[in-house]
């Protein structure tokens, strides 16, 4: 099975995810958004699957920190582009399997889809 993880090394939620992945013995790649970027492409495609709402995280400081054109732009056709600029408005963290896409880190979604 291949899966990769992509997120921020330095997140909370992101050690979580990976930490569960890594103690249920599931190989993951992972793929860091400060140092290698985000593809605006990969971006569309989540949003595609997961619906914007689920992959833009609007709780986080960063999103805040958004000008009002930034945010209105995030409800729009250039949300990946948005998105890829500012990687730390992307819900963390987000993980591509074979079976699909999972947003976010919660133990018993993951366990079911990975498992």
């Amino acid at each position: 099975m291949s899966i990769t993880v992509y997120g921020i090394p330095n997140c909370d939620t992101v050690k979580k995810a990976r930490t569960w992945l890594d103690t249920q013995g599931i190989a993951h790649t992972f793929h860091d958004y400060k140092k290698q970027g985000a593809d605006p492409a990969r971006i569309a495609g989540w949003i595609a699957k997961a619906g914007l709402d689920k992959v833009v995280n609007k709780a986080g400081t960063t999103y805040r920190k958004l000008d009002d054109a930034q945010k209105a732009a995030l409800g729009g056709d250039d949300a990946p582009a948005v998105l890829a600029e500012h990687t730390s408005v992307i819900k963390r963290p987000i993980v591509e399997h074979p079976g699909g896409l999972l947003v976010g880190f919660k133990e018993a979604e993951w366990a079911a889809a990975l498992g």
